[in-house]
Formats: C-alpha cells, sequence, structure tokens
C-alpha cells in the first residue's frame, strides 16, 4: 500500500441524542480518550501519509479546535458537514483536492477497525474499485408488513460497517447529484448513480458504531481487550 495514495473523510456530524449526554458523542471519553480522536488516529497508523479530513457541524468546530489539542492526535483538517449525512460526505470528499488513489469513508463513531482490516479493505478497493466491510448477521429477523410478520433468512443478510473505500474517481462521480431518501451509506450512492457493482469484504465484530449508553459499556470493554493484547 505505500504507493498507493489514500485519502479519508471521517464523519462526525452526530447530535448524541440517542446519547444522552452532555457532549456529542463523537467528544466522549472511552478508555480515557474521546471517540472521535481514536478513531482518527486509528485511520493514520494505517495509512501514515494519508490526507484525512474530519467533518464537523458548523457549530462543533471551534469546540473540537480546543478539545482536540487536550490529547496526541493526528494531523487532519477540518470541513462543516450538512444537513444530511449525503451532504457531510459530498464535502469531506470536496475538501480532498490532492491526487489520490483511493478515498476511504469512516463514521467518526466507530473507532476499533483494526489496522489489518483497513489495509485489507483498501487493497480490495483498488482491486475492485470499492470494498464495503460486512459481518454475518446472527440474530432472527422478521420483516413487519400490514398483515403480521414472517421471518427473514439471515444466511443472506450482512451487517454493513466502515470505511467504505472506493476509487477516487468512482465515489467523486457518485457524490456528483443531489440527495436522494434511498441513500443510505455510501455505496448505496455509488449504487444509485453509477453502473458499479459494490463489493464486499470481511469486517469485524469488534468494528462497532457507538450510539448508545450501551454501546460505551461494550467500547470500554473492547479497549480495555486491545490494551491488554499489545
Amino acid at each position: 500500500m505505500e504507493q498507493v495514495k489514500v485519502g479519508v473523510v471521517i464523519v462526525a456530524g452526530g447530535s448524541g441524542s440517542r446519547m444522552g449526554g452532555a457532549i456529542p458523542k463523537q467528544f466522549a471519553l472511552v478508555d480515557g480518550e474521546p471517540i472521535l480522536v481514536k478513531t482518527i488516529n486509528n485511520f493514520a497508523e494505517a495509512f501514515p501519509t494519508a490526507k484525512i479530513v474530519v467533518v464537523l457541524p458548523a457549530a462543533q468546530m471551534d469546540f473540537w479546535k480546543n478539545y482536540s489539542a487536550r490529547f496526541r492526535v493526528a494531523r487532519h483538517t477540518t470541513v462543516e458537514g450538512g444537513e444530511q449525512r449525503f451532504y457531510s460526505v459530498k464535502n469531506g470528499i470536496e475538501a480532498i483536492r490532492e491526487q489520490v488513489d483511493i478515498i476511504a469513508i469512516q463514521d467518526g463513531v466507530r473507532p476499533f477497525g483494526s489496522k489489518q482490516m483497513i489495509l485489507d479493505a483498501a487493497q480490495c478497493a483498488v482491486k475492485n474499485g470499492s470494498a464495503i466491510p460486512v459481518i454475518d448477521a446472527v440474530d432472527s429477523f422478521r420483516e413487519v408488513t400490514d398483515s403480521g410478520s414472517h421471518i427473514i433468512d439471515r444466511t443472506k443478510l450482512r451487517v454493513v460497517q466502515t470505511p467504505q473505500i472506493f476509487e477516487a474517481s468512482l465515489i467523486r462521480a457518485a457524490y456528483d447529484t443531489q440527495f436522494d431518501s434511498s441513500f443510505t451509506d455510501d455505496a448505496s450512492v455509488v449504487e444509485h448513480t453509477t453502473s458499479h457493482r459494490v463489493v464486499l469484504c470481511s469486517g469485524e465484530r469488534t468494528n462497532i458504531k457507538i450510539t448508545t449508553p450501551d454501546d460505551m459499556v461494550i467500547a470500554e470493554a473492547i479497549a480495555k481487550a486491545i490494551k491488554e493484547s499489545r
């Protein structure tokens, strides 16, 4: 991966309403460090020369500048987000003006993806044009309809994670469009606006998205396990 030029967009636009805390979830501390700092440093470790852009709500820009100065955080730039995640990602992509080969788009509150998983996803994107990390569904699922509900075959389902990584020209072209309510993630934007068929790769069960107080308990346990394994 040494010769592959990488751009990274980290989307950290959450308000923290589901977390219920005094500050947005991306700024909450896990093992004494803000979640967003962990996420940024994770990608800086995987891609030491990458251009990292962090997308934040306008109202949080000054707070982050002062808050992040208290911690060891890798070099990055910030850009204001939009009303929907789509516009936040779009702004982040446009802020990467350098010529890069691939662009990785990451949830700011998903700090535990391993370096190897990230690098494997990047290799998949270089080879195939896209890489969408997924894990098998382990719960049972039922689809609710007007007439009741019915079981869904979970063997045909996958849980989607980030980073979602794409050939730079592909994701730039995909986001050169207007918002559509059918966009649920970056892969859906690519599928809606281009003829590219996204490629799945292996995610990790510890690559959780921290959105609720219960997630914080799990996150502390994961952080402890990672620290003890080193």
